[in-house]
């Protein structure tokens, strides 16, 4: 059973999300927020294992609220929000989100997505993974151009993506094995799972476990930070 935590400062929005995950037999939800300050303090005492945030919210936005949970580890956070703007994906991926979803996503879209957070794996959509991961990898921050202005950035901790382009390779690159090597670069292009799969004629069970230990060799949170790292070592 996946716990999950409803951030929006609209009522009918949560109240939407509510009834869509709450008639899946593998969801339950514990608990609804209006603002970030709220949801840190519902994460802390209802303990749940994602947390949909929305990021235009009063009190506190739901990067900065995304920002804070991460840090003491409370929760995977999946951010919805009306707003297709990298500067917005940027931050939440910074803040350490572990996927990024419109708000205009289908019911089908939406389930799966906290299915696919919750079993440890990023979620962004392709055209947006590869905008902001190219941004990443050139050290460059997206315009803020289009910024909602009662939005005020959040003070973000140094991104992982940025303190890999200061650090030499890993050492658990020399610990990859050839095959988990070719799966890495692969993950590095963007493919999921199924396409390594076809692209390697493996099983996608072998897949899942190959890239589960280029992530725990090389100590990644997600695919993300992997595609990332995958670009900074000139793999891809």
């Amino acid at each position: 059973m996946t716990r999950v935590l409803l951030v929006d400062d609209q009522a009918l929005v949560r109240s939407g999300f509510s009834l869509i995950l709450s008639v899946e037999d593998d969801f339950e939800v514990v608990g609804e927020a209006g603002d970030g300050a709220a949801a840190i303090e519902l994460t802390r005492e209802l303990r749940p294992d994602i947390v949909l945030m929305d990021v235009q919210m009063p009190v506190m936005d739901g990067i900065e609220a995304t920002r804070r949970i991460v840090a003491e580890d409370l929760a995977k956070v999946l951010v919805l929000t009306t707003f297709d703007h990298d500067e917005y994906v940027f931050d939440g991926l910074a803040a350490g989100a572990s996927g990024f979803l419109l708000k205009n996503s289908d019911a089908e879209h939406l389930v799966e997505a906290v299915r696919t957070v919750a079993a440890g794996h990023a979620l962004l959509a392709p055209q947006i993974t590869r905008r902001v991961i190219e941004q990443m990898v050139a050290g460059e921050r997206p315009s803020s151009a289009g910024r909602n202005p009662l939005v005020e950035p959040s003070s973000l901790v140094e991104p992982v993506e940025t303190r890999l382009a200061q650090e030499p390779p890993p050492a658990g690159l020399a610990l990859l094995t050839p095959r988990e090597r070719e799966v890495f670069e692969l993950v590095g292009t963007g493919l999921s799972n199924a396409e390594i799969a076809s692209t390697l004629y493996l099983g996608e069970a072998t897949v899942k476990t190959h890239v589960s230990n280029v992530l725990s060799k090389l100590h990644l949170r997600d695919r993300v930070q992997a595609v990332v790292l995958a670009h900074r070592v000139g793999l891809v």
